[in-house]
């Protein structure tokens, strides 16, 4: 008998842990709380950065947080003084004190980076930058920084393998920098190199780490019908990108809320669910009409409260 457990053991660790499992077992029942990313104002946001007289800046958007009754903000790292370099502690720690008088968690952080360049020195560059903002998330208090995969680069359209290698190998020295931080790393579908869930699960197998889960993106599952692939996508979901559509800032087709959120809830998922408001082209919605989101995240946000409460 004593020899039997002892093979076993001797095959689990052969094997090695494998993400086709859930990345962990969820007791109790889902619980989600609402966080506002960035992302919503990223014009504005950005206007202010080039012009401090314009726009808003970084902690009027706390602001605006707190008064509509989000639980949390998801700060990206584009509206950071600076970025891609560090933003100062001193800049860190404002911020970090205001979000816990405003009673908001951060709920998470996030970079540009490509990890399907062919070139290795910008992915190498990509793989610093991705250390560095895990250096400000633990700063932060942030529990999660979100990563993209990238674009598929010209003429490799026929060669997603020979990418995922790679990029799994970039994401692997990623996440074990992150594991001594205590941060998590989420990469986000992205309708890039990860339209599918299929893809995104081979991408975290490949890795396979338990520090490594899924930006989960509502809006960008290029397949007929995204919500299965939300579903299927569930049990490695660390973070959201809570969209209007199912099918991107260009579509008219408005997010199935409460089939969302039943989604969510038979999952066992607890955590945060950042929703995030797009405009389209020329600074326009869905409709054509001028992007707005002191208008669209407030009426977004109702739409999904009185969803959560039926």
């Amino acid at each position: 008998m004593k020899q039997s457990l002892l093979f076993c053991f001797a095959l689990f660790f052969i094997a090695g842990v494998s993400l086709a499992q859930p990345l962990q077992h969820r007791p109790g029942n889902s619980y989600i709380k609402t966080s506002l990313n960035a992302y919503s104002f990223s014009k504005i946001l950005n206007d202010h950065l080039k012009d401090s007289a314009s726009g808003m800046s970084m902690e009027a958007l706390l602001e605006f947080t707190a008064a509509n009754n989000f639980d949390a903000i998801d700060i990206t790292g584009y509206y950071f003084p600076g970025y891609p370099k560090k933003p100062t502690p001193e800049f860190i720690n404002r911020i970090k004190r205001k979000a816990f008088l405003l009673g908001l968690d951060i709920s998470g952080t996030g970079v540009k980076n490509d990890f399907a360049h062919p070139d290795p020195a910008k992915r190498a560059a990509d793989v610093q930058l991705v250390k560095d903002w895990i250096d400000v998330a633990q700063q932060l208090g942030a529990p999660v920084v979100r990563i993209f995969s990238g674009n598929i680069p010209p003429g490799y359209e026929h060669k997603w393998d020979s990418i995922a290698g790679y990029m799994a190998t970039c994401i692997k020295e990623c996440v074990a920098y992150a594991k001594t931080k205590g941060i998590l790393i989420g990469v986000q579908n992205h309708a890039d190199f990860l339209k599918t869930a299929e893809q995104t699960i081979h991408l975290l197998k490949l890795v396979n780490s338990e520090w490594l889960g899924v930006v989960v993106d509502i809006g960008s599952f290029v397949t007929a019908d995204p919500y299965i692939d939300v579903e299927k996508i569930m049990p490695y979901a660390v973070n959201f990108q809570f969209k209007e559509s199912p099918f991107g800032a260009k579509s008219t087709v408005k997010t199935d809320i409460p089939r969302v959120l039943d989604i969510i809830k038979r999952s066992g998922y607890r955590g945060y669910i950042p929703i995030e408001t797009l405009s389209g082209p020329n600074n326009t919605n869905s409709v054509g009409a001028p992007y707005n989101p002191l208008k669209s995240v407030p009426e977004f946000l109702t739409s999904i409260k009185k969803a959560m409460r039926n």
